[in-house]
């Protein structure tokens, strides 16, 4: 592996640093190159390439919009033998613990980045030519993301949709319900399912939303701090409604009230959030559900039951 990441990367100098990590999805080391130093992540599954190529491709669109420090991706490398890696900046980090404020200011600079991007081009009655320091970014007025992208190693539909609740509802929800119904046929979901289709639209009564660029799979294992700031990684990223970001971070626990009064300060809370925050939250129940076993029926069908009163 260490030859072949040599050649990939043409550094005369590879040596590991005894930095590891990794999660329940692949494994991490950390290497000093030629370069500067890398951390590089490793997976043998068969879907490991398509998930490191959307990571990367996340990485790079929250690097362009520079509101949030994230690792700059370097290269996706297969090896022979299955194995794939994916190579990126290693940053020192530690735990979030000073900066919880300035995180929750930072995501929200990057949930307002495209809104911003759109107002400039009205102002400006959509001139050509770009004024001074701005970079190639783009506004995008749908939701989706230019291609697949992982939320674990389970792959996203990020297929372009004009309309925010069509995306939600036949790209986030129903493919994970039909991977439920493919290894349990669980009747009891299948039903509440189809009565909360029908109810999804009554919670964005009289809502404009903007496509927001996210992170994706915000809990408090994908971030960290350094002196200068926040970090967020391991992003699986789209453009999507701002309030989707909010639902994992507070599943797991990782983010105090100075991060959220942060955030609501720049992003007010919109009539109904409580509701449509549940909503979202269902989408990463059901995930863990199809990742990690029938532990997270419970909690995915009460949500349901809920909502659909």
């Amino acid at each position: 592996m260490e030859a072949a990441l040599q050649r990939e990367l043409g550094t005369a100098r590879l040596r590991p640093t005894g930095h590891s990590g990794g999660g329940c999805i692949s494994q991490g080391q950390s290497y000093d190159t030629d370069r500067g130093r890398v951390f590089v992540k490793s997976n043998s599954k068969a879907e490991a390439r398509r998930m490191f190529e959307g990571e990367m491709a996340s990485l790079e669109a929250l690097l362009k919009t520079q509101t949030i420090k994230v690792p700059k991706p370097i290269k996706v490398i297969d090896l022979p033998g299955g194995t794939t890696l994916f190579v990126m900046e290693h940053l020192e980090m530690k735990g979030l613990n000073r900066h919880s404020g300035k995180l929750g200011q930072q995501l929200a600079d990057l949930h307002l980045h495209n809104q911003k991007i759109g107002e400039r081009l009205k102002k400006e009655g959509n001139t050509v030519g770009k004024s001074q320091g701005e970079t190639d970014v783009q506004f995008v007025d749908q939701f989706g993301f230019n291609t697949v992208t992982c939320c674990g190693y389970l792959p996203q539909v990020n297929d372009w949709q004009n309309d925010w609740v069509t995306f939600f509802a036949t790209q986030r929800i129903q493919p994970q319900m039909d991977m439920i119904e493919k290894n349990s046929g669980d009747r009891e979901a299948r039903e509440l399912w189809a009565q909360l289709q029908l109810k999804i639209p009554s919670l964005f009564c009289d809502m404009e939303i903007i496509p927001a660029l996210l992170h994706g799979d915000l809990w408090g294992g994908n971030v960290a701090e350094d002196d200068s700031g926040p970090i967020i990684f391991d992003p699986a990223s789209f453009y999507g409604h701002s309030e989707y970001e909010l639902a994992i971070a507070g599943m797991f626990g990782g983010f105090n009230s100075s991060f959220y009064s942060a955030y609501h300060s720049k992003i007010p809370k919109a009539p109904g959030f409580e509701k449509r925050l549940k909503l979202y939250q269902l989408f990463h129940y059901m995930n863990h559900w199809n990742h990690f076993g029938t532990g997270y029926r419970g909690s995915s069908l009460s949500i349901m039951r809920n909502l659909v009163k």
